[in-house]
């Protein structure tokens, strides 16, 4: 029975800490038409919770206060169990204090002005540390078996155990894990406890109330400029989510340098779009209103004026600039200089945290992968038979079936990417015939709702959408293809579905984005003879000032679509959730609910845990360097974005969700290499964005060799007559049948103008509609551009990898030092009880020989 003491974390002798907790229905309780299930239920649940007494668990049971049908099994670890098991883990505990002096930085009085109040949250002691052996305890540094395994350390043990325990057999299988057994409904939960209440410290005097702690000094919005306590997360959570916070901290921390540079180089293009000549030639009636525009569609589509466009192309000077060519060669040195320091701050926390060597020694086998060993085969290196899941040949059918769904469904993304841009062609149509119609007579509204600017909103929208509900669905498809291929460790096991649903998301986000850059409005012809998608619809053109404004709109709805879901996904819906629990709960009673009742009625964190925070942050990371040459605020947003995403976490894991079973990792995986191929290809995209979607290399080849002889009519380099010289000219009357407007003509005017920098030969010119040398030039210098700076900003980035090192020298004394006393302490001890034993021997045998050989007496 409860003993009325809501905080208590022990059994009913106030003795045995509880280690875990069970929690399943009364099968006497549930409904009695299916009573066989039932039984066989509680056949399986009683031989599982005798097994685990037999591997030295203890327990006691517990019935719910609010539920009589529910039964709570608290799970204790004795001293001899834990020793046994952080033996067979190859657990690191502390063999001494850590004796190295700590150098304190020089900005160490300004960083303290950030951190948690060291009185708050004491420092974690630093210790030199060894795999654990119960045969060398007595060089262990043991002040209190009680606390020499800390919670986080127990509740990984008994879970250890949870996980291999077998509950039946059938046809020679044995069934174990409390995996199968949760996803079978014969338990309902299994969770280690919170050890307080987040609104309150514990009424036991004996609990150091860290969940509150956490709350107060980490998830509360009021701690949204100060650090994190990583060791403390690390302590309460497990080093698989200190890594993460530690990953975001330093990642949010790096985007500060990023958006402080973005904001400069956005300002500067704000304070330069008043001198940006060729947007006043747009916007000059004298200029822009002489020039007249070919229709952008087959016959419904009318002649239009150029300084329609003259809003969009003072906003396109902000962006297209200088200032972003001097951006995007900073991001991609600034993402060298990231993943190199993440490389020593990680190569730091390794150490710290005792994960240095984990996955050699320390990952076990999942259970899903034991429970489908079946097939012996040879051991190559030891020469003994092992129990693997398939053959050589069942693996390799396993790998080719995965691979090829992988691309079937990358396929179906693609075709979605498709559907979006038939969209897009069909309804430009629609736009371009009737929107004018509607707002004729609205100047202001029409200078803004152009059917471009219709036709890019609505499609960015839409494709948001879509990315929105593959995503539901290409989540289950990737979680099925990998449990199929089998992975041996959990670790191979994330990595293989990180590699797949990286995959699924990159081709979902960014295709779109990529399109608008590199595809869009680059292979459409001339209005005589204009090229035709499927053979129906007309290829869509970019504006006069090309397709960088459009894809900024793309990137701004997808980032800012993306932030405002994933929030109300991941906060609102389980906070709503645990708000109806609670009102449940206290419409059927006002009693006193324990821990262990009170962490049941929070929403469980999931198999994937942070894999999903994981996937979010990089997909921003991408946006925030692959395009960044078209949005230079994009960081800014990242950063915002980024301190309220790590407090918003926070408060979700300590308020919302129950307490996850703490897990090792010794960096964030599949992720580093992930990251590493982003800030490759981002040299790449923003240069070809700069080189092919911004209009910056056709107006500097302008000003330096077309606006002055041979070439051009002005006395002085200048960008004057840019507009006019850069728009082909077309004659109407080359018009054909099938696309030649319904509207009628422009009076005396016999010509129009191409929307899109095609750089043609006039009519009545010999190579008429045919591209000039100002094209060939600007070609060869966008050629030249995108491989002068790749080539520029990989040498860079080549020099500070090889500069910073990986690893620093203070983390590589601590190594060394560790490694000294280790052998010192654990091995060289056994020599010398060795050495002990063997002289002990050897004393006895040459006394044996003295006697053996000494002269019988006379």
């Amino acid at each position: 029975d409860f003993d009325d003491k809501p905080d208590s974390l022990f059994f009913s002798d106030g003795q045995r800490r509880i280690d875990f907790v069970l929690v399943y229905e009364d099968e006497s309780k549930k409904m009695t038409h299916k009573r066989s299930v039932h039984k066989k239920q509680k056949r399986k649940r009683q031989a599982y919770e005798s097994n685990l007494i037999k591997n030295g668990l203890q327990l006691e049971a517990t019935r719910s206060v609010l539920d009589e049908k529910l039964i709570f099994l608290k799970v204790h670890a004795p001293w001899e169990v834990l020793c046994t098991y952080a033996e067979v883990m190859h657990i690191k505990m502390p063999l001494q204090l850590d004796d190295l002096k700590t150098r304190e930085s020089a900005f160490n009085w300004f960083s303290r002005l950030f951190r948690v109040d060291e009185n708050i949250i004491k420092p974690e002691q630093e210790f030199f540390t060894a795999p654990f052996q119960k045969e060398h305890l007595s060089n262990f540094y043991i002040q209190d078996k009680d606390t020499f395994f800390n919670p986080a350390t127990r509740s990984r043990i008994v879970h250890f155990i949870l996980s291999r325990v077998e509950y039946a057999t059938k046809n020679n299988v044995k069934k174990f894990g409390i995996n199968k057994l949760l996803d079978a409904g014969i338990y309902k939960a299994a969770f280690p406890l919170h050890d307080s209440s987040f609104r309150h410290p514990s009424t036991d005097p004996g609990c150091p109330s860290e969940r509150y702690l956490l709350y107060r000094e980490w998830a509360h919005p009021k701690n949204i400029f100060k650090l994190q306590p990583l060791d403390f997360i690390r302590k309460y959570y497990g080093e698989k989510i200190g890594i993460y916070f530690a990953w975001l901290g330093f990642y949010t921390n790096m985007l500060i340098v990023a958006a402080v540079v973005g904001v400069g180089c956005f300002l500067y293009g704000c304070l330069t779009k008043d001198n940006c000549t060729w947007s006043q030639e747009v916007c000059d009636p004298s200029i822009g209103g002489n020039i007249i525009m070919c229709p952008q569609c087959d016959k419904v589509c009318t002649y239009w004026n150029l300084t329609i466009t003259c809003e969009s192309s003072k906003k396109l000077c902000i962006f297209d600039s200088f200032g972003t060519l001097v951006f995007a060669v900073f991001m991609g040195i600034w993402v060298t200089l990231f993943l190199e320091f993440w490389k020593r701050r990680q190569a730091e926390l390794e150490y710290e945290w005792d994960t240095a060597e984990y996955l050699e020694q320390e990952e076990q086998v999942r259970p899903e992968y034991e429970a489908q060993c079946t097939h012996v085969v040879m051991n190559e290196i030891t020469q003994q038979e092992e129990h693997v899941p398939y053959t050589a040949c069942g693996k390799c059918v396993r790998m080719t079936f995965c691979t090829s769904a992988v691309f079937f469904w990358i396929l179906l993304i693609i075709a979605s990417v498709i559907g979006i841009i038939v969209y897009r062609l069909s309804v430009f149509l629609v736009f371009s015939a009737r929107l004018t119609q509607h707002i004729s007579g609205k100047e202001v509204i029409r200078k803004y709702l152009t059917p471009q600017t219709a036709t890019s909103v609505t499609a960015s929208l839409i494709s948001f959408v879509v990315i929105m509900l593959l995503n539901i669905v290409y989540e289950k498809v990737a979680i099925l293809i990998t449990d199929f291929e089998l992975p041996r460790t959990q670790t191979d096991y994330e990595n293989s579905l990180t590699t797949k649903m990286f995959l699924f998301q990159f081709v979902n986000y960014y295709s779109s984005c990529f399109y608008i850059a590199f595809f869009k409005g680059k292979f459409v012809g001339h209005p005589g003879n204009p090229v035709y998608w499927l053979g129906k619809y007309r290829i869509e053109e970019c504006d006069p000032g090309g397709c960088l404004l459009e894809l900024t709109t793309q990137l701004a709805i997808i980032v800012g679509g993306k932030a405002i879901w994933n929030n109300i996904q991941e906060v609102l819906l389980p906070w709503v959730k645990n708000l109806i629990g609670r009102y449940c709960a206290a419409a059927r009673s006002e009693k006193v609910v324990p821990r262990w009742e009170q962490d049941y009625h929070l929403q469980p964190i999931g198999k994937l845990g942070l894999f999903y925070e994981y996937l979010e942050m990089v997909i921003q990371f991408g946006f925030v360097t692959l395009f960044v040459a078209s949005f230079p605020l994009a960081p800014l947003l990242a950063l915002i974005n980024n301190m309220l995403e790590i407090r918003l976490d926070a408060w979700k894991l300590t308020t919302q969700f129950r307490r996850m079973v703490p897990q090792k990792a010794q960096d964030i995986g599949a992720w580093q290499p992930i990251l590493q191929g982003i800030a490759i290809l981002a040299v790449v995209t923003n240069a070809m964005i700069i080189a092919f979607t911004s209009d910056m290399i056709p107006r500097l080849v302008y000003y330096w060799s077309f606006s002055v002889p041979p070439y051009g009519s002005h006395s002085s380099h200048t960008m004057k007559g840019y507009i006019n010289s850069t728009l082909s000219v077309f004659n109407i009357s080359d018009f054909k049948n099938a696309s030649k407007p319904f509207s009628p003509g422009l009076g005396n005017q016999k010509t129009c103008r191409q929307v899109y920098r095609d750089l043609r030969y006039p009519p009545g010119h010999q190579h008429q509609y045919e591209h000039n040398i100002y094209y060939w030039h600007v070609i060869a210098a966008k050629l030249a551009f995108i491989i002068v700076m790749e080539h520029i900003v990989y040498f860079v980035k080549f020099v500070i990898a090889y500069v910073i090192p990986d690893v620093s020298e203070k983390t590589k004394s601590k190594v060394k030092r560790e490694k000294y006393l280790t052998q010192k302490l654990l091995h060289e001890n056994d020599l010398k009880v060795v050495e002990k034993t063997m002289g002990k021997i050897a004393d006895k045998i040459i006394k044996g020989v003295d006697s053996a050989f000494r002269p019988k007496a006379e």
